[in-house]
């Protein structure tokens, strides 16, 4: 199986959970996180259910993650996540210390790792993540185009 292909089946399961926020009426993103070939945590936006202004699908996600694992690090996690992350999120991944960041669609609201500014960018943090863009971009962006537009007609 090629980079992408394993990327994109993980992404596939990032938008499972994205479909899930959708039926629940919260915001159609989704997270998982992987460490080697295993889910060791998923998420998705929970916000208005729990009503916690953190509950994004990023956090829950690196939350059930270390808790599975034992550990606030997760050097050797990856995380798949639909949405672009947003600044909380993008530094929540910097600080668990995620080895790389794969995202579907771009945020152009609050988008933090290269759309509206950089926070996992080189700015002589001690980790780096590495970060991989675009991952079923249309299939993400579709997901949230649905949602919104159904939202506008309600």
């Amino acid at each position: 199986m090629s980079g992408s292909e394993r990327a994109e089946g993980w992404m596939r399961q990032a938008l499972e959970q994205a479909r899930i926020a959708a039926g629940e009426d919260e915001v159609p993103v989704g997270a998982v996180v992987v460490s080697g070939e295993n889910v060791v945590g998923r998420g998705r936006d929970s916000r208005m259910a729990l009503r916690d202004p953190t509950a994004h699908a990023e956090v829950l996600a690196l939350r059930e993650a270390a808790k599975c694992l034992g550990d606030w690090r997760l050097e050797n996690c990856e995380i798949f996540v639909t949405l672009e992350p947003c600044p909380m999120c993008a530094g929540a991944i910097l600080l668990a210390r995620v080895r790389a960041l794969y995202f579907g669609a771009s945020n152009p609201k609050f988008g933090a790792v290269g759309t509206r500014l950089n926070v996992l960018g080189k700015h002589g943090w001690n980790h780096q993540v590495q970060v991989f863009g675009g991952i079923l971009a249309d299939d993400c962006a579709r997901l949230l185009a649905d949602y919104f537009q159904t939202k506008r007609g309600e």
